[in-house]
């Protein structure tokens, strides 16, 4: 998404603009005295280009609803992520070097001014794109009862911003700090779905993978190579990244395991040949509560040795925990099987059921239930 005309006159004439007190170009502000006065098109961006960045980001929304569309052709775009994480962070180094951070940000100079708009542009084409891309195989894993829901509200927070182009410049881009921490967030993000695309693994050793990373590439962000080459800063890379590891194990529940998702899921009393329930229940009476068979099928585009749980439930309590019967129904398509037998049925059986699909990492990939009245 390179810059169109119209953009390369609009970052031109921003970057002519008098610099206000936070260090960006004055919004109301016309050039001094003395100066070259500005033609039609100049002065017409000048004016209104408050407008015009807010209908850029209008803009950028609609190219990421594409890419959304887009992203629903096929998990094997992932690995192409890896692009653009490259490409944001070696422009988070330039950028910040050049410019500085804070309040020692240096655009008082219009061609430092010219190359911080333009890299910025450049940043929010590539974070829109990356994210907007993301957003679907989340959505898809999430479990909207769960804790795992709000990774997917924070990536989608996250996605909004990279389409407000005055907030993007004016406070993801102006502190070094802020822009590694945005930076990061989005690189776990996308690194938890990409690296089984390269490297097929389990969720969570691509989770543990992802946060490891993910510090270091912070550390890149604020520290010089070579410094980081000290023995003393090795060791607090690695203790930095050793608990960041920690962290993300311990806080693997509430983050989706993608690329996994629950296609289907149901329970029933009997089985036909072919492993299918030969019919399915969501709500049954009590009395006629016998052996109960739940059937799941779990979609694993990146399947490499994933291994699962079914975890029965009554009313919020946990009853059993099975490791279910796997059959390969389809190349990435895992039908999971469990069975509830009579004996193992709590005396009152009434409530709600629910059957969570986990990994054998306790990630949860979907919930399904049913009810049991009296």
């Amino acid at each position: 998404m390179g810059l169109g005309p119209t953009e390369a006159a609009e970052i031109e004439a921003r970057a002519d603009l008098p610099t206000a007190p936070d260090g960006l170009p004055a919004l109301d502000e016309r050039p001094p005295g003395g100066a070259r006065e500005p033609g039609p098109l100049r002065a017409l961006l000048a004016r209104h280009h408050r407008k015009l960045w807010w209908l850029h980001s209008f803009y950028a929304l609609g190219l990421g609803v594409f890419v959304v569309v887009f992203a629903q052709r096929g998990y094997q775009y992932a690995r192409w992520l890896t692009l653009s994480l490259v490409a944001i962070w070696l422009i988070l180094l330039t950028t910040f070097r050049i410019v500085g951070s804070g309040r020692a940000q240096r655009l008082d100079d219009p061609k430092l001014k010219l190359r911080f708009l333009v890299m910025t542009y450049l940043l929010k084409n590539l974070y829109q794109t990356m994210l907007f891309f993301l957003l679907p195989f989340y959505w898809r894993t999430a479990t909207i009862d769960a804790g795992n829901r709000w990774f997917v509200v924070g990536l989608a927070l996250c996605t909004v911003l990279a389409t407000l182009d005055l907030v993007f410049d004016r406070v993801l881009m102006r502190w070094r700090l802020v822009a590694s921490v945005y930076y990061v967030m989005a690189l776990f993000s996308c690194l938890n779905l990409a690296i089984p695309a390269l490297w097929p693994m389990p969720a969570s050793w691509s989770l543990l993978l992802a946060a490891f990373v993910s510090t270091v590439a912070f550390w890149t962000l604020h520290v010089p190579i070579r410094t980081l080459r000290q023995p003393k800063m090795l060791g607090l890379l690695a203790l930095t990244a050793g608990l960041s590891v920690l962290s993300a194990w311990g806080c693997r529940r509430v983050v989706p395991p993608v690329p996994l998702n629950l296609m289907h899921a149901a329970v029933g009393p009997t089985l036909q040949d072919d492993g299918r329930l030969t019919y399915e229940v969501s709500a049954l009476h009590s009395s006629v509560m016998r052996d109960t068979i739940a059937v799941t099928d779990v979609f694993t585009p990146a399947g490499a040795g994933e291994a699962f749980v079914h975890v029965w439930r009554l009313d919020g309590r946990e009853m059993l925990r099975l490791n279910p019967e796997v059959d390969q129904v389809k190349p990435q398509r895992l039908r999971l099987r469990s069975s509830l037998r009579r004996s193992q049925l709590p005396r009152d059986k009434a409530g709600v059921w629910t059957i969570d699909v986990e990994t054998d990492g306790g990630q949860l990939v979907g919930r399904f239930r049913f009810t049991v009245r009296d």
